[in-house]
C-alpha cells in the first residue's frame, strides 16, 4: 500500500500512520530500529529497495530524506509504503524542497521509532564530517559509500580525518568475505611468516586501499599496490612466504581461484557483494565497527595509502594540463 501526503507536515504524517495501524495493522510492530537514509530526489529507489529487501532480516522503520531542491518554494511531500511495498518495515519518503530541502533533524525526529536504536546512511553524498551533521549526531550508526562519491579516495580521506565510532563505510563492507578467506587461509597453512603483500585491484576501489592497509596494518610486512582495470573492484592478494606464495585471485565476478604450496588449486565462491547484502550486515550490529576504525586511522601513517595518495595527486595534475592545453 502506497499513501500519497502533498504539502504536509510531520505531525500529519504521524497521525496517518497511526490511522493505518488502527484501520487494518498493516505496520510492522516488532521493529528493531530507524533507518534514516539521506539522497537526493531521483536517487532514492535504489536505497529503498535495498533498505526493504534488508528489513526482512531486520524489521525496521525507514525514514528517507529526499532533498527536492533548495532553489524550489519551501514544501513537503510525503509518502508511506506499508505492507507489500515496504518489505518488513514501513517506508516513510519525505521530499522537502526549499528551507526543507537536505538533512533536517526537525522533520525526522518526530517519525523516530521511540526506543530505537537509529542508524543513518547517506548512500550518495556523503557529507565531509557524517558524525558532525545533524542527523549523524543522533545516530548510534553512521553508513556511507565512498565508492558512490565523485572522488572515492578522497571521500575515504574524509572518514580518516573525521571518524568517530560508529562510523562505517560500505566499501568496507564489501571486503567481509575476502578478509574471512584470507584470514582462513593464515590460520591453516605452516607457520612461515608473511614477509610481504601484493594487491591487485581497481585503482578508483577505495575497497583495494582499505585491503591494502588492513593487511599492511594486521601484518606488519611491506604492501605493493597493482593496478588493474577501472570499475573491476578487487582481484587478489598475493602472500609471499619463504615456503611459498599463497595466492587468492579473482578474474571474474563472482569465483576465486586459491593456490597454496604443496595443494591443487581451489575454486572458492566470492561473488561481489550486493547493495542489500552489504547494507543487511551493517544492520547486524550497532556498536562500533573496531577493526574498521583501526584501519580507517592507520591510513594516515600507511605506506601505501600515502603512495596511492600522491598518485591520485599526479593524475590530477595531469588530468589538470590536459584540460588547459584543450583549452
Amino acid at each position: 500500500m502506497i499513501v500519497d501526503l502533498p504539502d504536509t507536515t510531520s505531525s500529519k504524517i504521524s497521525k496517518r500512520l497511526m490511522s493505518l495501524r488502527e484501520q487494518g495493522g498493516v505496520i510492522a510492530l516488532g521493529r528493531v530500529l530507524t533507518l534514516v537514509v539521506v539522497t537526493r530526489s531521483g536517487f532514492e529507489e535504489e536505497a529503498i529497495e535495498a533498505a526493504n529487501d534488508a528489513s526482512r532480516e531486520h524489521p525496521c522503520r525507514i525514514i528517507v530524506l529526499a532533498d527536492a531542491g533548495a532553489s524550489a518554494p519551501t514544501r513537503l511531500d510525503a509518502q508511506i509504503r506499508v505492507g507489500g511495498d515496504a518489505g518488513a518495515s514501513e517506508v516513510i519518503v519525505l521530499r522537502g524542497s526549499g528551507e526543507l530541502s537536505g538533512e533536517n533533524e526537525s522533520l525526522v525526529s518526530a517519525l523516530l521509532l521511540p526506543d530505537a536504536p537509529i542508524v543513518a546512511w547517506w548512500p550518495y553524498g556523503a557529507p565531509r564530517n557524517a558524525g558532525a551533521t545533524s542527523i549523524g549526531r543522533m545516530a548510534h550508526r553512521r553508513i556511507t559509500d565512498s565508492a558512490n562519491e565523485k572522488d572515492p579516495q578522497q571521500a575515504l580521506e574524509n572518514i580518516r580525518m573525521t571518524y568517530r565510532a560508529g562510523d562505517t563505510d560500505l566499501a568496507w563492507t564489501r571486503l567481509t568475505t575476502w578478509r574471512i578467506q584470507l584470514a582462513a587461509v593464515l590460520d591453516q597453512v605452516d607457520s612461515s611468516p608473511v614477509t610481504a603483500v601484493t594487491v591487485a585491484g581497481a585503482p578508483d576501489s577505495p575497497s583495494t586501499l582499505l585491503l591494502a592497509a588492513w593487511l599492511e596494518r594486521a601484518l606488519k610486512v611491506p604492501v605493493t599496490l597493482v593496478a588493474a582495470r577501472p570499475g573491476m573492484g578487487m582481484r587478489s592478494v598475493r602472500l609471499s612466504r619463504a615456503t611459498g606464495d599463497v595466492l587468492l585471485t579473482r578474474p571474474g565476478q563472482t569465483v576465486a581461484e586459491l593456490t597454496q604450496p604443496g595443494q591443487p588449486a581451489q575454486r572458492i565462491s566470492l561473488p561481489r557483494r550486493t547493495l542489500r547484502l552489504c547494507l543487511a550486515e551493517e544492520l547486524r550490529r550497532l556498536d562500533p565497527d573496531e577493526v574498521f576504525g583501526e584501519t580507517v586511522r592507520s591510513l594516515g601513517t600507511s605506506t601505501v595509502y600515502q603512495a596511492s595518495q600522491i598518485r591520485s595527486t599526479d593524475r590530477q595534475k595531469e588530468h589538470d594540463r590536459s584540460a588547459l592545453i584543450a583549452v
